[in-house]
């Protein structure tokens, strides 16, 4: 699904420490899934780098076809040598990030609304965005016999994954720019935004209790599959056609305590995109092949085929996009003004790409000293 990827919880939750962290970036539920015997084992007598092993985490979901494709292909394997990977699925933006603070994860891919989310409510102490995954992958799509048009959404009922999600404050950060009104919290105005668990959205499109959704790949191409069409693809709204999707992040206190380590995993990354980029149909077929194993289905051409072709895969953490949408959520009365400095750390990025001859990748001042 993907990016995956919620922003935070509302401002009057935000006080209430009790509560766990609330949104999803791409996904549902709480439980984690083992997924270490997808992951190819180390090679004998290959050398250990300084950890025995690397915990990380990602989604089921074309977004995280980084995390699916480097692990099932050996390619992250391959940079770590000695150190094993033990690999988690999540099905939710907070339980990864509930993971990383308690160890049971080093580094993750995850959306950047909890990445936000966690960097904020640690006060900046818990994790560093160290790379970028995947753009894009995010659409607007609607029954065509009910709306032919953008100014026929007005009035209608458009779902998106969850209240405060990373497409919900797009959706409501896009409606504010026709000039509509729409009460953030209850979904209701001009619009009526229903928020629906992106596992049963299709379900609702088919009984007509919904018009359309906004929503993350592969969900929007299911929707497609049932006969809604593209209105509008959310990529076309940023400069350059890019915004952040999926980031890579890291335990700060992992990130100190073994730099070789984390170094490795970005190279990994960076190779694995690279392999991506080159081989689109062969990463296409496995990152399915890997989904398949993780939910016992593959899934169908006419709804992976348009899904992959709308996910870019990048380096880059598309930092600047990053700040824009924490700003729409502050917009929409979803977020305090949040203090993002300190969220990134690209240096071991930077070095890593250096040695590939590639460009280096800018934190748009939101950099670690």
């Amino acid at each position: 699904m993907s990016a995956a990827r919620p922003l935070t919880t509302l401002r009057t939750l935000a006080v209430m420490a009790t509560l766990p962290l609330l949104l999803t970036a791409c996904g549902y539920g709480s439980a984690s899934t083992d997924d270490s015997k997808q992951a190819p084992a180390a090679a004998a007598g290959a050398k250990k780098l300084s950890a025995d092993e690397v915990k990380i985490g990602y989604f089921p979901n074309l977004t995280h076809a980084t995390a699916l494709v480097g692990v099932q292909e050996g390619l992250f394997q391959k940079e770590l040598g000695g150190t094993t990977i033990k690999a988690s699925t999540f099905n939710a933006g907070p339980s990864e990030i509930e993971a990383l603070n308690a160890g049971s994860i080093d580094i993750g891919w995850i959306g950047p609304s909890p990445a936000i989310n966690g960097y904020t409510k640690s006060g900046g102490k818990n994790l560093r965005i160290i790379g970028g995954s995947a753009s894009g992958g995010v659409k607007l799509v609607v029954n065509p016999k009910k709306i032919k048009s953008l100014d026929d959404v007005k009035g209608k009922k458009i779902a998106t994954p969850q209240l405060g999600n990373t497409q919900d404050v797009a959706f409501l950060n896009w409606i504010a720019d026709q000039g509509w009104k729409v009460d953030a919290e209850s979904g209701k105005g001009d619009v009526s935004v229903v928020r629906t668990d992106n596992k049963i959205t299709p379900d609702a499109y088919k009984s007509g209790s919904i018009d359309g959704a906004w929503v993350p790949e592969p969900t929007a191409s299911k929707l497609v599959a049932e006969g809604a069409k593209v209105l509008l693809d959310e990529s076309t709204l940023w400069p350059d056609n890019k915004f952040v999707i999926t980031n890579i992040i890291v335990s700060q206190k992992f990130l100190k305590e073994h730099p070789d380590v984390v170094e490795a995993v970005l190279r990994g990354s960076v190779k694995t995109n690279a392999w991506i980029n080159a081989n689109p149909e062969k990463a296409k077929t496995s990152a399915n092949s890997a989904l398949e194993k993780l939910s016992g289905k593959a899934l169908p051409a006419d709804v992976i085929d348009p899904a992959w072709k709308s996910v870019t895969f990048l380096d880059d953490p598309l930092a600047s996009t990053l700040n824009s949408e924490a700003e729409h959520a502050v917009k929409a009365g979803l977020l305090d003004k949040p203090d993002l400095k300190g969220i990134y750390d690209l240096a071991p990025l930077n070095k890593v790409l250096k040695a590939e001859g590639k460009t280096a990748v800018d934190d748009a001042g939101l950099g670690a000293k």
